[in-house]
């Protein structure tokens, strides 16, 4: 618990400072839909509304923060430019800022971003953008960001630590509390470095206290969750960067101390999980999300039981997701699901082994998915790495036993991260 004092001297986004960041953003920002989905209100005997930040026209609520900070320049800050680092969506969100201000960027972003993404900030830049590719990671990214700012005396804009950020993204808050019609139960937001939350939790804290505020993590980069639980904000030594959106090994200086006051709980949900909301929200509603975009709606099953009956707002953030992900959301999904299994398989070095494998070890609705075989070892056996895809989770137990009975089975590759990473 935090000390009084403490409490005190920590800077918390005002109403009055979120309104007028609200105006700023009018006819820049686009004021985007809370919708009721019927079909997670029916799984979830709950009324689920969906934040959709996916349809601002950078697709995610980052120019809300961007436009606002920018905006809050003295005329000899904008003559200088101002200068970011981001692996995505705040680089669209500063891009398009530029533009509209007609200032000039020079955007940081890791040397192996999607080409989409960046294809996407200089479309929303144009000729008032400068991208530099450098590094391999966000952090290579923001210190040559900062160095540039030092150097050039540009304006660091940065992505969630900042302000004038949290006033910009909290009106996202201030958007669902005038657009919802009934008291709000629950809001599950998601949180990277926590710009977002900080801002939208502030607005309930002082429009509606009743609401409870979960901030919605992956479990590979837990940053804000082990920052409140150890009381200090510490930083990860290693992290999952697959949700890239909400992937940081820490959060902000700021964000942490307006979190850890504010937030009612802090969460994970894995990476498979997020990956088959994906699927499920593209095959049944036809709306495309991000990975840190579906984090919000990948935990209800973990409080299935405590939104019974309640009104409940998930934020989707964004649906920048590159289609060349598809292939390894997909097999996340089936991972997360326990329909895909790999193995070491020994084949007896003799005509027919292949052919007795397929059709009396494998089931009959099991399918070989990945196939790769040497014949190094001995003149006995050759093992193959094979990946399998079930119908149904429960028939991995009676595969197994099977591969073992007739001396097919070499080593289950699942649970063995050192190995398992060169497969997925």
């Amino acid at each position: 618990m935090k000390s009084k004092s403490t409490i005190e001297n920590t800077y918390f986004p005002k109403i009055s400072a979120i309104k007028k960041a609200a105006e700023v953003l009018k006819n820049i920002t686009s004021v985007t839909p809370l919708q009721e989905n019927f079909n997670l209100s029916s799984k979830f005997q709950a009324k689920i509304h969906l934040k959709r930040e996916d349809l601002q026209q950078v697709r995610s609520y980052k120019i809300r923060g961007a436009y606002n900070k920018i905006d809050s320049l003295t005329k000899e800050e904008l003559v200088n430019g101002i200068v970011c680092a981001s692996a995505g969506n705040h680089a669209q969100g500063v891009a398009l800022a530029c533009r509209k201000k007609q200032i000039h960027g020079t955007i940081f972003m890791p040397a192996p971003t999607p080409k989409q993404k960046i294809e996407q900030v200089k479309m929303f830049g144009g000729n008032f953008v400068d991208i530099q590719l450098i590094g391999d990671t966000f952090d290579d990214a923001f210190n040559a960001a900062k160095k540039e700012e030092l150097k050039s005396e540009k304006t660091f804009v940065h992505p969630f630590d900042d302000e004038k950020i949290i006033e910009g993204q909290a009106t996202v808050g201030l958007e669902i509390i005038e657009q919802s019609t009934d008291q709000l139960d629950y809001v599950f937001v998601p949180v990277g470095g926590g710009g977002l939350a900080s801002g939208l939790s502030s607005v309930f804290k002082q429009l509606s206290p009743r609401t409870k505020i979960i901030g919605v993590e992956p479990v590979g980069a837990p940053s804000m969750k082990k920052a409140i639980a150890h009381n200090t904000n510490i930083k990860l030594d290693h992290i999952d960067k697959f949700i890239d959106g909400a992937a940081v090994q820490q959060v902000g200086s700021l964000t942490y101390k307006i979190c850890a006051e504010n937030l009612d709980e802090m969460t994970t949900v894995s990476e498979g999980k997020v990956c088959q909301t994906i699927l499920d929200m593209y095959n049944k509603e036809a709306i495309v999300v991000e990975p840190a975009g579906a984090l919000t709606i990948s935990v209800l099953d973990a409080y299935k039981e405590e939104i019974k009956g309640k009104n409940v707002v998930c934020v989707v953030s964004g649906s920048n997701n590159d289609i060349t992900r598809t292939a390894e959301i997909k097999e996340r999904a089936l991972l997360h699901g326990g329909l895909k299994h790999y193995f070491i398989v020994r084949f007896p070095q003799r005509s027919g082994a292949l052919k007795e494998f397929v059709m009396d070890v494998l089931g009959k609705n099991d399918d070989i998915t990945f196939f790769e075989y040497s014949k190094k070892t001995n003149r006995e056996n050759g093992p193959a790495v094979v990946g399998i895809e079930l119908e149904k989770k429960q028939d991995l137990i009676p595969l197994i036993t099977r591969m073992k009975e007739r001396n097919f089975f070499g080593e289950y590759l699942n649970d063995k991260p050192n190995l398992f990473e060169f497969l997925v």
